[in-house]
């Protein structure tokens, strides 16, 4: 009468998306930078450019994102990229030049 209950269990629940050693991000980087070269190669074969001129540099420019993207990847991670770019933002010093800014935050502190 005992039924035996097995649940699967998914060990994948937070990880991010790994694919070829892309992670996250950086597949869609991958993806939409193809997809850029398949239009260049489109654009460029209409306007009457040779062929043996347009493939060349599409498979150069193809294989130059492969390596950048991948170098990308390994370099920051899942997240590290989007740190590195904030983190340019961020500004060295904070220079308040009057104690304007004080007095009004003190003034507005003390009506609320």
């Amino acid at each position: 009468m005992s039924k035996e209950i097995s649940y699967t269990i998914n060990k994948g629940v937070n990880r991010p998306i790994e694919f070829r050693g892309l992670k996250a991000q950086y597949i869609y980087i991958l993806a939409a930078g193809l997809i850029l070269l398949l239009l260049g190669f489109v654009i460029s074969y209409i306007a009457g450019v040779p062929v043996y001129l347009c493939l060349p540099i599409v498979l150069v420019s193809g294989s130059g994102l492969f390596v950048g993207v991948y170098r990308l990847s390994h370099r920051y991670g899942e997240h590290g990229l989007a740190k590195a770019l904030a983190f340019r933002k961020v500004p060295t010093a904070i220079i308040c030049r009057s104690r304007k800014i004080f007095r009004e935050l003190k003034e507005n502190k003390e009506n609320e």
